[in-house]
C-alpha cells in the first residue's frame, strides 16, 4: 500500500479567503448612519438557475420592497437612491458570468457609501432582500461557520482520494493507492496453485478490505488532527458506500451521504458541488421531522407555532431552533431601543420609538442568527403550512 498526503493550499484558495475576509471587514465596519444599505441573499441552486428562476424570485422581492418603501418613511432622495441600488443588483445578477459556482450569493449595495460587494456562499437559508441603515451580515458569517469542515472520500477498489470541503472550496489532502491483482475476471485455464476460482475471488476481496481499512485509518488520522462536521463517502457503483463499514464508529455517525463519483477523474469542483447537494438533500429530509417535533412539543410548552408567538419567544431568547416557511412574508415593526419584533405597533407601548419593518420573517432570521440559533427553512408546502409562517423549538419554557 502506497500512501501520499498533500496539504498545500492552492494560491486561488488563499486569494478567495482573503477576499471574503476583506469584504467582511468592510461590512462590519459600517455603522448605522444617514445612508440606506441594501442586503440581498439569493439562492442559486441548480433548480433556481433553470430558466432563470432566481431572477424571477429576485424581481418579486424587488417589487415587494418597492411597495414597502413608503412605510419606512424614506425621503424622496433616499428612496430614489435605494431604487437605483436595487437596479444595480439586478443588472449584476442578469449576467450569468457573475454567478458563482456556489449555491448562494450575498450582495450589498449603497451608493452613498460607494459600496457594492458580492460574496459567494455555500447556501442561503432563503432568498431575501432588505434595506436598513447597515448591512445585514449575520447570515454571511453563519454560513461559513455552519458549513464547517466536511471530509469527502472518493474510492474504488485500488485508489482513494480524500478532500477537505469547506464553505468556499474542496481541496485534496490525501491520496492512497493499493497494490492489486491484475486483470478483470477469473479464467478457468488459470490452474496454477492458488489460482482456483475461490482463491482468486478471495484474494480480490482481501485486497479490497485491506485497502478500505487503510483509507479508514488515514481518514481517522485526519479527523483527529482537524475534526469534521460530516463525512461524505463516494465511489462508482457499489463502491460508493463500501467504505462506511470500515470507518471508526465516531466517523460512521457523521456520514451524511454516499454519492457516485469516479476517484480517478473527479475534480475538486465536482466534490464541492456533491457536498453542497448532499447537505441540501439532508436539510430537505429534516424538514418534516422538525415540523412534527414542533407539533408534538407545543402542547408541552417546549415549542411554539405562528409568527406572533415565535417572535415573542425569540425576543425572550427562548428559541433553540427556528423554523421558517419558505414563502412567508409579513410586515411589522421593531420596538426601540431593544429592537423587539412585533406585528402591531401598539405592542411597543412604553418601549420607545417604533420602526416599520418590511418583513418580520426576514428580520427574524437575522435576529436568530445573531443569537446563534439554528435556522431551518421549510420548503415543502404542506409542512410549511403547519407552522403558519414561523415556528420554534425552545431552550426553556
Amino acid at each position: 500500500m502506497k500512501t501520499s498526503t498533500r496539504t498545500r493550499t492552492p494560491a486561488g484558495s488563499r486569494s478567495r479567503q482573503a477576499t471574503i475576509a476583506a469584504v467582511m471587514s468592510r461590512l462590519e465596519a459600517i455603522r448605522p448612519g444617514p445612508h440606506w444599505v441594501i442586503s440581498c441573499y439569493l439562492k442559486i441552486e441548480p433548480r433556481d438557475r433553470s430558466r432563470g428562476k432566481y431572477l424571477i424570485k429576485l424581481k418579486n422581492r424587488v417589487r415587494e420592497l418597492q411597495r414597502a418603501l413608503p412605510r419606512l418613511g424614506l425621503e424622496r432622495a433616499a428612496a430614489e437612491t435605494v431604487l437605483a441600488d436595487l437596479e444595480r443588483i439586478q443588472q449584476y445578477l442578469r449576467a450569468p458570468g457573475n454567478l458563482p459556482a456556489a449555491h448562494g450569493i450575498a450582495l450589498f449595495a449603497c451608493s452613498g457609501l460607494k459600496l457594492f460587494e458580492a460574496v459567494a456562499l455555500p447556501f442561503v437559508h432563503r432568498s431575501r432582500l432588505a434595506v436598513d441603515r447597515s448591512p445585514l451580515v449575520r447570515e454571511l458569517v453563519a454560513a461559513q461557520e455552519e458549513f464547517g469542515r466536511v471530509y469527502a472520500v472518493v474510492t474504488d477498489r485500488s485508489a482513494a482520494r480524500i478532500f477537505e470541503v469547506t464553505a468556499a472550496e474542496a481541496r485534496e489532502v490525501a491520496a492512497l493507492t493499493a497494490t492489486s491483482t491484475r486483470g478483470g475476471r477469473y479464467r478457468g485455464d488459470q490452474d496454477a496453485p492458488g489460482w482456483g476460482e475461490f482463491n482468486y475471488n478471495n484474494r480480490i476481496r482481501e485486497e479490497k478490505q485491506r485497502h478500505y481499512d487503510a483509507v479508514a485509518r488515514a481518514l481517522f488520522t485526519l479527523d483527529r488532527a482537524a475534526p469534521a462536521h460530516g463525512i461524505l463517502v463516494a465511489g462508482t457503483g457499489s463502491d460508493a458506500a463500501a467504505l462506511t463499514p470500515f470507518l471508526h464508529q465516531s466517523l460512521q455517525e457523521r456520514v451524511v451521504a454516499s454519492v457516485k463519483l469516479n476517484a480517478r477523474e473527479v475534480t475538486p469542483a465536482a466534490v464541492h458541488e456533491a457536498a453542497l447537494a448532499a447537505r441540501e438533500l439532508f436539510k430537505r429530509q429534516e424538514e418534516r421531522i422538525l415540523v412534527e417535533e414542533v407539533r408534538q412539543r407545543a402542547g408541552e410548552g417546549w415549542a411554539v407555532s405562528g409568527v406572533s408567538d415565535t417572535l415573542r419567544a425569540l425576543a425572550r431568547g427562548q428559541v433553540r431552533t427556528l423554523l421558517v416557511a419558505a414563502d412567508a412574508s409579513v410586515p411589522g415593526f421593531r420596538c426601540g431601543p431593544g429592537g423587539r419584533l412585533v406585528l402591531d405597533a401598539r405592542d411597543c407601548r412604553g418601549e420607545g420609538d417604533v420602526v416599520a419593518v418590511v418583513d418580520v420573517v426576514d428580520d427574524a432570521i437575522e435576529d436568530a442568527l445573531g443569537q446563534r440559533v439554528e435556522v431551518n427553512v421549510i420548503f415543502e408546502p404542506e409542512a410549511a403550512a403547519r407552522i403558519d409562517g414561523l415556528g420554534a423549538l425552545l431552550r426553556f419554557r
